[in-house]
């Protein structure tokens, strides 16, 4: 039986392409096939692609991918590589390989020490560069004059028609087949002369490092250092076998650095594409810090493939992601030191803002330990426009030293959030909770009982309480349905838990006990055990059926979110500047609802118009039958009869359906008692929900708060020295999402063989 013959698709005209997860993509040229065995010779293999394509065997490059790698291109090098690439895909029928025709220049004999252009740079790493033979202007030949025993260079462009007619195998007597090294578009040409051989000298070592490392990326080389102090230095080529070496020092009683020894010559290969085992960050940073001025968003991916095109060299991601810290230090300043100008930029506030509030304390060993910063314009807001009614919330920063934000936001008569304060703490803890309660009770100084909505973790619960006597806590429905999704017995399905968690948003929404009681009793038929974890999470805190504050129907402490969208990307900023552009946020939110509210004509705010015609609406629409109420000694009780029957007192504004109570605006029995007695609804309306009231809670904005950067610069000697906490961002990229909202969890994994839940047929262990 004769051996099996592999068909290569051999590739050619075509370039590669980086796709995002770093594989390579082949786009355009031609392809012809070519079948092989074990008793090929690599020569072979070259003349019959030599003759399709019309050039010396000499000239070929050839490379393969192996089995499931794109990203590593293979050289076939000799005999040897061409049966190992066989084997490799000997349970293939075809293997494709990529053909490149290496270009024809003149030996380089300019005094230029260690020139690249005279040998192979294309490494077996690097995207192979094609060349279309095709074209005229692809073959250089230089005439060479051997007679006179002197090179002359002409330069001269000749189509190829007109080369003469050498044996398909022999390399042209006045020429060498060499390639030049890659010119990549951003390295000046000054790079080419940056070492210029013995005796050149150099102010101090760091001026003949950068040097060296500009000459080795003009002409695409990577280096190992033998030697590297502040006296000497002794370099050669990475190549083992390659003789290329430098080696300088310093003369004695003077800082200069002198190039004392070097061998000029190299005979590796090199590569098109330069290790970057010895860019420095300050270099990566030099290079990237006008791009990263513009684009915040830079990544180190983007570092990595700009870096390689622009100038040849390959950098790891840690160097590309130190060449953006460094880059972005000298931009925005250094994180630590951001740190001891928290005082400056307190007494700043406190001095652009009057009545704010900006405190800021530090642990024993002077590292940071918590700041709270509340405007005057937001504290003026709340207590003049905004419902008693507080969203408490923390946000884990992705910053350098995982600290966490603190928040505590209100409501306006529009539903919208309004800031009030927030706090920056070295960690999440019942202390830092409970200071920022008492921060925040000095802030806004009401006596109005205030009710909160905010998760029981770090001891909110316990703190609440003490801090503010009179208010009431309203557990955040959304913590608390995490909580109860997570205790749910494993065994139950998806569609079972989702049904659970359906009935238990019912029970918490429900206005009257009965309809509390109905949901309920709907998450017992399915699970006891659920509805014992009901029972004991205590529904006076989060049922509306129970619950004795004023949340306005508001049952998760969501508001939060707006801090969230101001601060996720806020990671790459320091503490004060991550400072300053909340502020900046606060201070358009403020203006542009301000502007916004002057254009209002209605009595209530936009959504509240809505709701309350929606009400009206109803009330006109369904027969409903208004009766002053009997037996009752005041004239303001009526009875209304629909579907059942309902008893609104105007007086006290409530209604037995609790509607009116829990949303602050009139329910449709009550809209039908005001169109009885010819009485406007909206005289019965929360006065927070007014025009009036929402422009009052934007009447005062924000001021400007100056650069503490420069402040620091002027007053240096007496600035408070202040360490960042000890906390430290964990290696990797920071996560971007905040909490799973609800209903998005995924689906759970389901055995198609037994029909349980948590695993596959796969991993199945019943029996068949």
């Amino acid at each position: 039986m004769d051996e099996k013959k592999l068909i290569t698709i051999c590739q050619f005209g075509g370039v590669f392409e980086t796709k995002r997860d770093g594989s390579l993509l082949y786009n355009g040229g031609e392809a012809h096939a070519i079948d092989i065995d074990h008793d090929t010779r690599l020569e072979e293999f070259k003349l019959e692609i030599a003759e399709m394509l019309n050039c010396t065997s000499g000239s070929l490059s050839i490379k393969y991918f192996l089995p499931g790698n794109r990203r590593t291109l293979i050289t076939i090098s000799n005999d040897k590589d061409l049966k190992r690439m066989i084997s490799f895909n000997k349970k293939s029928d075809t293997v494709d390989v990529y053909v490149t025709v290496e270009e024809v220049v003149a030996h380089d004999h300019s005094n230029m020490p260690g020139s690249r252009s005279s040998r192979t740079t294309l490494s077996e790493a690097a995207v192979p560069v094609d060349i279309d033979i095709t074209q005229p202007d692809m073959l250089n030949y230089n005439a060479v004059n051997t007679q006179n025993d002197a090179m002359v260079e002409a330069s001269t462009d000749l189509p190829v028609d007109s080369v003469p007619p050498f044996p398909i195998d022999t390399a042209p007597p006045v020429v060498s087949l060499v390639t030049s090294h890659v010119k990549h578009p951003n390295v000046p040409s000054s790079w080419d002369k940056a070492i210029t051989g013995v005796s050149q000298r150099f102010p101090n070592v760091h001026e003949f490092r950068e040097a060296l490392r500009k000459y080795a990326i003009a002409h695409a080389f990577a280096y190992k250092f033998k030697k590297n102090d502040s006296n000497r230095v002794t370099v050669r080529c990475k190549s083992e076998s390659c003789p290329w070496r430098i080696h300088a020092s310093r003369l004695s009683t003077t800082k200069l650095f002198c190039i004392k020894k070097m061998t000029e010559t190299h005979t590796c290969e090199g590569g098109a594409v330069t290790s970057g085992t010895h860019t420095h960050s300050t270099w990566v940073a030099g290079i990237i810090k006008e791009k990263l001025q513009s684009s915040p968003n830079y990544t180190p991916k983007d570092i990595i493939n700009d870096i390689k095109r622009e100038y040849g060299v390959e950098l790891s991601y840690y160097q590309a992601w130190r060449g953006k810290e460094v880059a972005r230090e000298k931009l925005k300043g250094s994180y630590k030191d951001a740190y001891s100008q928290l005082p400056f930029l307190c007494e700043k506030i406190l001095e652009t803002n009057p009545g704010s509030f900006a405190t800021f304390s530090t642990k024993d060993d002077s590292s940071f330990h918590r700041l709270f910063i509340s405007f005057h314009a937001s504290v003026h807001g709340f207590q003049q426009g905004c419902r008693p009614l507080i969203f408490l919330d923390r946000l884990s920063l992705n910053s350098k030293f995982r600290e966490t934000l603190l928040v505590a936001t209100a409501a306006d008569g529009d539903d919208g959030v309004f800031p009030i304060a927030f706090a920056v703490v070295d960690e999440e803890t019942v202390d830092n909770w409970r200071w920022f309660l008492m921060e925040l009770k000095s802030a806004v100084s009401t006596s109005r009982p205030i009710t909160f909505v905010a998760d029981t973790e770090k001891g909110l619960k316990e703190s609440i309480a003490e801090v503010f006597e009179n208010g009431y806590h309203s557990y955040c429905l959304q913590y608390l349905s995490e909580n109860f999704k997570k205790d749910l017995q494993s065994q139950f399905s998806h569609e079972v838990k989702r049904f659970l968690v359906v009935d238990f948003y019912a029970a918490a929404n429900a206005l009257k006990f009965e309809e509390f009681q109905k949901s309920t009793e709907n998450i017992k038929s399915i699970s006891p055990e659920a509805f014992s974890w009901i029972v004991r999470s205590k529904p006076e805190f989060w049922a509306n059926a129970f619950f004795a504050g004023a949340r306005y129907n508001h049952l998760t402490s969501k508001f939060g979110d707006l801090f969230y969208s101001w601060v996720s990307e806020a990671y790459e900023l320091t503490i004060t500047q991550m400072v300053h552009m909340i502020r900046g946020k606060m201070m358009e939110l403020i203006y542009a609802r301000n502007v916004a509210s002057s254009r209002w004509l209605t009595r209530l705010t936009p959504s509240m118009e809505d709701k309350l015609q929606k009400e009206i609406l109803k009330a006109h629409s369904l027969e409903l039958e208004v009766i002053f109420s009997p037996g009752s000694d005041r004239h303001s009780i009526y009875d209304v009869r629909g579907v059942c029957v309902e008893r609104v007192d105007i007086d006290k504004w409530i209604c037995s359906c609790k509607g009116w109570q829990i949303t602050g605006l009139p329910c449709f029995h009550a809209i039908a008692v005001f169109k009885c007695i010819n009485r406007s609804p909206y005289d019965y309306c929360s006065r927070y929900f007014s025009t009036e009231s929402y422009r009052l809670t934007y009447s005062t904005s924000i001021n400007p708060v100056p650069d503490v950067d420069k402040i620091v610069q002027e007053s240096s000697k007496e600035a408070m020295l202040v360490t960042p906490p000890p906390t430290r961002r964990p290696p990797g990229r920071p996560k971007m999402n905040r909490n799973v909202p609800q209903g998005s969890d995924k689906r759970e994994l389901r055995c198609s063989k037994c029909k349980g839940y948590g695993h596959n047929k796969i991993t199945c262990k019943e029996a068949v």
